[in-house]
């Protein structure tokens, strides 16, 4: 039988969590080269580097998760929840303990082999499905994904054995959200969008956006102009850097180390632009967390979909708006000046808020995009609660999509095939982009509330206050609260989609005439 710790002493308590704060960062460190891996892995890495990329991952992974379960961490952990420091501690203190001790424990329950399978396969099947997307093979990914989807149940048993197989992968990237809350949260959100989405498909009254999508737009000037984009909005190329990979994202390999991708499209310009915006409000995001608790909940993240909060309102809050190009028109005619010559700030807004159905989800415009994540949703759930096989992935995705925006994919890399998310084993993480959308519309809401002259900031290229509002409000909490307390307190209200689709008809309806 197993002795409950007993309660240290304050002074005891205080060389006791030094010490736990110590061995935690040491792993963090570790972690952060799991990360510089990846990275490389999506952005520099030969082709033929995949095998050894795996056998590297598998390694790091197994030498991270002994760091993590240490029994002496273990015994540190407990002996503090035990102690004075958990109760009369700093937020932050509290806080520290509580979900170092959860992640230990977790941690503990996987055993060292799934661990070891789950680094190589993530590694092997997103090498898989970029030679999948890239020939439009369903076959070549089908295997993988299989094996990886068996693993992800495996590890959802593991780690929450007491949770649902769907939430206990969904907690890894939104603590304390439970899918049957997502599904009311976006029944809701669908039963507003949908009318409101075939109202603007079915208007006469269209934005023309011909000329940001179907111009000439030179990858190096793009490069040199969404570079002077991100650095206006805050983005500190001193901490960070800009590459180019298949499917954008944002790594952060440390509180001086961010790292943002895009691809690039000669063809349209908001390809490349939006997907700086967006990883950079994710950048924005790491650069903001508190240094001095790096390794530590204090200095994470919130949530996935409080990140992705922060990545949607620059990308779409600020990026799309009018302020915005009031200030970027003139940079762009600079970069692109025969493809937009005598367009105005103006026109490239209402350009902007044109809604078009989009097979490729991060190519949707911001009224549809919302239907593309809840089908991935509901799908991914369905395979991992048995529901759905594998290998029927595909010809479910094409019935849904059929039926959500009116058109049928024309081949699986325009369809099932086009996110890495699966392959890379981020089952669960999909809904957080809605979650996201959400929350960004409540912050912004109170962001304008506090900040009355945000506008005439924007156009006047002045991004700090917004920033900084952002870093005091929401960055500042780590993981301090979980994302819904979090939104309360920031917004004074909770959780809701009524601010999301009160921006939308505001920004959206009258370009369509709605």
């Amino acid at each position: 039988m197993t002795q409950a710790p007993q309660s240290p002493s304050l002074h005891e308590s205080d060389g006791i969590f030094t010490a736990a704060v110590r061995h935690a960062r040491r792993v963090a460190v570790l972690a952060s080269v799991e990360s510089l891996l990846g990275w490389d892995e999506q952005t520099m890495m030969p082709p033929a580097g995949g095998p050894h990329r795996a056998d590297q991952a598998a390694e790091l992974a197994m030498l991270v998760h002994r760091e993590r379960t240490s029994v002496e961490q273990g015994d540190r952990l407990r002996a503090l929840a035990a102690g004075p420091i958990a109760s009369r501690g700093s937020v932050e203190e509290q806080a520290t303990i509580r979900l170092l001790l959860d992640e230990h424990e977790k941690q503990s329950r996987m055993p060292p082999r799934l661990v070891e399978e789950l680094a190589r396969v993530g590694v092997e099947a997103q090498q898989a499905w970029v030679r999948a997307r890239r020939e439009s093979s369903w076959a070549v990914l089908e295997p993988w994904l299989t094996r990886t989807f068996a693993l992800k149940r495996e590890q959802a048993a593991c780690r929450s054995p007491g949770l649902d197989a769907y939430d206990a992968l969904l907690d890894d990237y939104e603590p304390g959200c439970r899918w049957r809350e997502l599904t009311g949260l976006f029944g809701a959100l669908r039963e507003s969008l949908v009318p409101f989405a075939r109202a603007c498909l079915a208007s006469s009254v269209r934005p023309d956006d011909r000329f940001l999508v179907e111009g000439r737009f030179p990858v190096e000037a793009q490069r040199r102009f969404v570079a002077g984009v991100a650095r206006g909005i805050g983005f500190d190329f001193a901490r960070g850097r800009l590459d180019t990979t298949e499917h954008p994202f944002c790594t952060s390999l440390g509180p001086d180390d961010c790292r943002i991708t895009t691809r690039w499209c000669e063809r349209s310009l908001p390809t490349a632009l939006f997907g700086v915006l967006h990883e950079a409000g994710h950048g924005l995001y790491e650069q903001g967390l508190r240094r001095e608790w790096y390794g530590l909940p204090p200095g994470e993240a919130t949530s996935l979909g409080i990140h992705e909060s922060q990545s949607r309102l620059w990308e779409n809050l600020v990026g799309r708006s009018l302020p915005f190009w009031r200030w970027c028109l003139p940079l762009a005619r600079e970069a692109f000046p025969e493809a937009l010559r005598g367009i105005a700030a103006e026109r490239m807004a209402d350009a902007l808020a044109a809604v078009r159905p989009s097979f490729i989800r991060v190519e949707a415009d911001e009224v549809t995009y919302n239907l593309h994540v809840m089908l991935r949703f509901d799908l991914e759930r369905a395979v991992v609660e048995g529901d759905l096989a594998v290998g029927d992935l595909p010809a479910a995705w094409n019935e849904r999509f059929e039926r959500d925006f009116g058109m049928r994919p024309p081949d699986d890399a325009r369809g099932v095939l086009q996110d890495i998310h699966w392959s890379a084993g981020l089952v669960g993480y999909f809904p957080t982009y809605t979650l996201g959308n959400v929350c960004a519309a409540q912050f912004m809401a109170a962001a304008r509330r506090a900040l009355p002259d945000l506008d005439a900031d924007m156009a006047g290229g002045r991004f700090l206050p917004l920033l900084e509002w952002l870093r005091r409000e929401v960055h500042a909490a780590g993981r301090t609260l979980e994302s819904g307390p979090l939104v309360e307190r920031v917004t004074g209200s909770a959780v809701s989609a009524e601010s999301l689709m009160e921006s939308l008809r505001e920004r959206y309806g009258p370009p369509h005439g709605i």
